[in-house]
């Protein structure tokens, strides 16, 4: 549908970094599915220095002021909060209505550590989101009226396997730092093996660089899976559900954690999915429903539920429907709309 030149013009702010080898973030996906229905959407910013990326953020809002009536500005914990609070001085002084998107399970502690702060920058936004019902619930101190968007993914994109028999085949989707946990992949791999010789894990995920890669292949040397394991780095977003499709069971190890779309991701894939309890974690996932849930850094819970879904009768079949359901509900279809009366309404 092609919504003509009197609907608003919007600003996105975020990180764009798809072009320098990142997946897209969900600003990014927003910004191309509302160019296809015809918005006119500004988007910044593609640096990846963080002092040049907030530098652009605050330049592009200014600069760009007469192209667009509102803006969604993406809000994170430490440093990055910094672009929130300079985004939204500038949008004040615009007159220009926005938008804050509560993003990352670290925001209720950092709202904690810097509460007067926090509750400045989101009472000043006409609207303030969140992904999940965890941030909901623990940023409603500092912002009682909050809209619940979920992250949404192109379920199109995710084929439905129907498996007739679930496989020690295992996968891990993140990115390879130390808040994600990704050592707790081959320790659980270590567990399985006696009672499933053949199992695998395939890790996927760019490295950060704070040597967390490195410590997970030391661990399976150490605990001799290394043979276990595939590392194959980052991939594209588009082959996520081919790899993930090729695979039976998501193993999610974080330890910090607010509504991640991998799991979503997996879900849609009928993967059964084993996660820590951690952030947001139990808002999203119902366990022994859509999911198992277990304790983080706990090696022997991760693996006997692993070992649940491969040898109880039923469970991983009833696992797998329940996710498949549960991601149809963030398909772009039902969630970009609520986007665009959301725009359409303070624009």
């Amino acid at each position: 549908m092609n919504r003509g030149d009197k609907d608003p013009g919007v600003l996105l702010v975020g990180n764009f970094l798809s072009a320098s080898g990142k997946n897209p973030q969900v600003s990014e996906q927003m910004a191309a599915a509302l160019r296809a229905r015809g918005w006119p959407v500004v988007t910044t910013s593609t640096q990846t220095n963080r002092v040049a990326r907030m530098a652009d953020m605050v330049a592009t809002a200014w600069r760009r002021r007469h192209d667009y009536s509102v803006a969604h500005v993406d809000v994170f914990s430490g440093p990055s909060f910094i672009w929130a609070e300079a985004v939204s001085g500038v949008l004040r002084s615009l007159g220009k209505p926005y938008v804050l998107t509560l993003r990352g399970g670290s925001l209720p502690e950092f709202a904690r550590n810097s509460p007067t702060r926090v509750r400045s920058v989101l009472t000043a936004a006409a609207v303030v989101t969140t992904p999940s019902r965890y941030l909901a619930e623990h940023m409603a101190p500092y912002c009682p009226e909050l809209i619940l968007i979920p992250n949404p993914i192109d379920l199109g994109r995710y084929p439905d396997r129907t498996r007739e028999k679930f496989q020690p085949s295992l996968v891990w989707l993140r990115a390879f730092h130390h808040i994600y946990n990704p050592t707790l992949g081959p320790r659980v791999v270590a567990l399985l093996r006696p009672t499933f010789p053949d199992v695998t894990l395939t890790m996927i995920g760019p490295d950060k660089g704070d040597g967390s890669l490195q410590e997970v292949q030391a661990v399976a040397h150490e605990l001799d899976v290394a043979d276990r394991l595939t590392l194959p780095g980052r991939v594209e977003k588009t082959l996520v559900p081919e790899w993930l499709g090729h695979h039976d069971v998501f193993i999610n190890t974080t330890n910090v954690d607010n509504t991640p779309v991998s799991v979503i991701e997996a879900m849609a894939c009928g993967l059964c999915v084993v996660s820590t309890d951690v952030g947001g974690i139990p808002y999203f996932l119902d366990h022994e429903v859509d999911s198992l849930l277990v304790p983080p850094d706990d090696a022997s819970a991760m693996a006997d539920a692993v070992a649940r879904i491969l040898t109880e009768d039923g469970l991983a079949a009833r696992l797998s429907r329940k996710g498949r359901t549960k991601a149809e509900t963030c398909d772009w279809s039902r969630v970009l709309p609520r986007w665009e009366r959301l725009f359409s309404g303070l624009g």
